[in-house]
């Protein structure tokens, strides 16, 4: 919290605007729309729900595919469910660690071959990267096929000029506590289609229809945000910004002392957020990713795998996947060697060195990685940190 979202919450109680409704709803909605350039933006409880809205406004329903990214969390395919449909799975490409282009082209041919193609394309900017969204998006035009852009890991990035979620039919953010930014629980849809979030509102709103009492033609949904987290996310987005570089600047730092580690991508012509700092321990090494997050555990440091690959889940068991090479699924081997390291905003110096020497340590019989003594890492504020120094 940065502090000032006291004085929007505030605002609500001080206002009685407390329910899904609400001058800071109005203002959130409009702030997010402004950030990222698109005309029109809806505020909903979690950017689960604003997917699930996104296919429920592009009728997607039993017995529809929709191709989805393998290498994603588990919300992205989830909504598919829900209205009966079938996942179709996408490999990654290395480039990005995001939807391989190549697959995606593979999966579109045989659905064409079995005339079946998808009712939407999700695609999702992982850890805080773009996609290739402008060769995804000139494969899916070319068939015909809406895009929803999953950003919920990326808000604040850009690829070639443009930020991130608004490349497809609909954008989907995220404002879950473990986010850039939250509002503790909430997400937001956005798309240039001003009929398509007026469609997505009324959903949204248990599909009320216009009356003078309560009266429903359609299935509806109680997913509106309300006024006092939209409150709580009105000054988080005074801080995205700065966010967006103090995360930047912790994976800068890890770079710089665990040179040995293997980093996620920052492809050409765009801005990382590197909203997780994520990387592959380098073949050989001692520890796999899960024995090194359960060994930092017992040092009181978090940190988890990569997702494991949908394709794999047992919940998707018999659904489709398409590789990003013949007999080589990338996804699978980001899995066996992906870690995410403790990148939250509030490390303190003394945190990431700790979380650095202990890291260097566990791997060294193995992997010797080269480090800079903890008195030379330079962090935002251009102070140093020196081992064994609190604060």
């Amino acid at each position: 919290m940065t502090g000032n979202e006291e004085h929007y919450i505030q605002e609500a109680f001080t206002s009685n605007w407390i329910a899904p409704l609400g001058p800071n709803v109005d203002a959130f909605e409009e702030r997010v729309a402004s950030y990222v350039g698109v005309g029109h933006a809806l505020a909903v409880s979690s950017g689960t729900a604003a997917i699930h809205l996104a296919l429920r406004v592009l009728e997607v329903k039993p017995g529809d595919t929709v191709f989805c990214p393998s290498f994603t969390f588990v919300a992205t395919a989830n909504p598919i469910l829900y209205e009966g449909a079938q996942p179709v799975f996408i490999d990654s490409e290395e480039d990005t660690w995001n939807m391989s282009p190549r697959a995606l082209n593979k999966a579109f041919k045989d659905a064409l071959l079995r005339n079946q193609l998808p009712k939407a394309v999700i695609v999702v900017n992982l850890y805080g990267q773009s996609a290739k969204m402008d060769e995804i998006t000139a494969i899916c035009n070319r068939y015909g096929v809406p895009v929803i852009e999953d950003a919920a890991e990326s808000l604040g990035a850009e690829f070639q000029g443009r930020k991130s979620g608004t490349f497809g039919k609909f954008g989907v953010f995220s404002f879950n506590g473990n986010k850039i930014i939250t509002t503790s629980g909430g997400g937001m849809l956005v798309s240039d289609d001003q009929e398509a979030i007026e469609k997505a509102k009324f959903l949204s709103t248990q599909a009320k229809d216009p009356a003078p009492y309560y009266l429903h033609h359609q299935q509806g949904y109680n997913y509106r945000l309300s006024n006092v987290l939209a409150g709580i996310g009105l000054a988080q987005m005074e801080v995205l910004d700065e966010r967006v570089q103090q995360k930047r600047k912790i994976f800068d730092v890890y770079k710089t002392n665990l040179k040995a580690l293997d980093y996620m991508p920052e492809i050409k012509n765009s801005l990382h957020t590197r909203w997780l700092t994520t990387v592959l321990l380098p073949p050989g090494t001692r520890m796999g990713p899960l024995e090194l997050v359960e060994a930092l555990s017992k040092e009181q440091i978090e940190a988890r795998p990569v997702w494991k690959p949908l394709h794999t889940q047992p919940l998707f068991k018999g659904c489709k996947y398409y590789t990003h090479e013949k007999d080589r699924s990338i996804s699978d081997e980001l899995f066996k060697r992906g870690l995410c390291l403790p990148s939250g905003t509030g490390m303190t110096e003394f945190d990431q060195g700790r979380v650095i020497e202990t890291v260097r340590t566990m791997l060294k019989p193995k992997v010797q990685l080269e480090f800079k003594p903890a008195s030379t890492l330079v962090m935002k504020d251009d102070s140093l940190l020196r081992t064994g120094e609190q604060g």
